[in-house]
């Protein structure tokens, strides 16, 4: 059985924080799924994962091409499944999904307030249903865990 966690993005950006938890879950050997609700903020994305670091390499595609079951990281904006699913821009994630995979995250701009709130709802729908979730806050400046259940 899966875990939710929720990334309460309020000092970096998607595009440097999504890398960071990539590579994290690329090295603990699980093929991940990048899962969006745009085309051209999933290529933003795309371009974003290729030039993050002088240092660092993330394997990954946007979906569509011949490889897509192969690739590390897919970039999609349908519902396909992964050791670990990353759902950003609000991408739906549900119960089972979770329950599906290893680990689910769910990065969301706390700067947004209509971001905010579709998470609150996702926290909500959730943990209601009885997924094990964790909300993870930036705001002093490092990563910390603010709640469980």
């Amino acid at each position: 059985m899966g875990a939710v966690y929720f990334y309460h993005l309020t000092r970096r950006p998607l595009e440097a924080t999504l890398p960071m938890l990539l590579e994290k879950a690329v090295g603990a050997g699980w093929r991940c799924v990048v899962r969006g609700t745009d085309r051209t903020a999933l290529s933003r994305l795309d371009e974003a994962l290729w030039t993050f670091g002088k240092d660092s390499f993330l394997p990954h595609a946007l979906d569509g091409g011949p490889h897509d079951a192969e690739q590390p990281i897919l970039l999609t904006d349908q519902s396909q499944m992964a050791q670990c699913v990353m759902s950003v821009h609000g991408a739906a994630v549900s119960a089972d999904d979770i329950n599906a995979s290893e680990r689910t995250c769910i990065l969301f701009d706390g700067n947004d307030p209509d971001a905010l709130q579709h998470a609150r709802g996702q926290w909500k729908s959730l943990t209601g249903a009885g997924v094990s979730a964790q909300y993870w806050s930036e705001e002093s400046g490092r990563w910390e865990k603010k709640a469980e259940t």
